[in-house]
Formats: structure tokens, C-alpha cells, sequence
């Protein structure tokens, strides 16, 4: 059992959005658990939050997505 636990090392030029800290950093400081990325700018990073709202709210509204109701079956909101 190792004691102490390895850090991945960051690598210049690679930006992570942390879900913890709601902030941007190069390079991933944070568990990737709690991280978006790795996005090729911090620009890109920035817009992580953006980016994941605009694509559930697509899969949401995706209909090959939401199987259609069986006859008989009910509402289940």
C-alpha cells in the first residue's frame, strides 16, 4: 500500500476547467474527477461550463434519446 499518492505532473499548454474551485488551470492540479479537460487554450477552458449546458440541454432534446412510451404504461414525472 504506497503512502503517498502520485501527482500528475501538468503539462504546459493544457488547461482544465476544476469543478471544485469553478476556476481555470493549467494543467491538472485538481483530481480529474472535479476537472473539464484538457482544452488546447484557456479560452477554450473558460467556455467548459457554456460548452456542457449547450450539450445536455441538445441531449436532452434529442429524440433518439427518449424512448417513446409503451401503450398503457404511465407518466412517471
Amino acid at each position: 500500500m504506497a503512502l503517498f499518492k502520485k501527482r500528475t505532473a501538468g503539462k504546459p499548454g493544457e488547461w482544465y476547467y476544476c469543478l471544485e474551485h469553478k476556476k481555470v488551470e493549467e494543467g491538472p492540479d485538481c483530481p480529474g474527477k472535479d476537472r473539464f479537460g484538457p482544452y488546447a487554450s484557456r479560452e477554450e477552458a473558460q467556455h467548459a461550463m457554456e460548452n456542457a449546458r449547450e450539450r445536455n440541454l441538445q441531449w436532452e432534446n434529442d429524440p433518439r434519446w427518449h424512448d417513446a412510451p409503451t401503450p398503457g404504461q404511465a407518466d412517471e414525472d
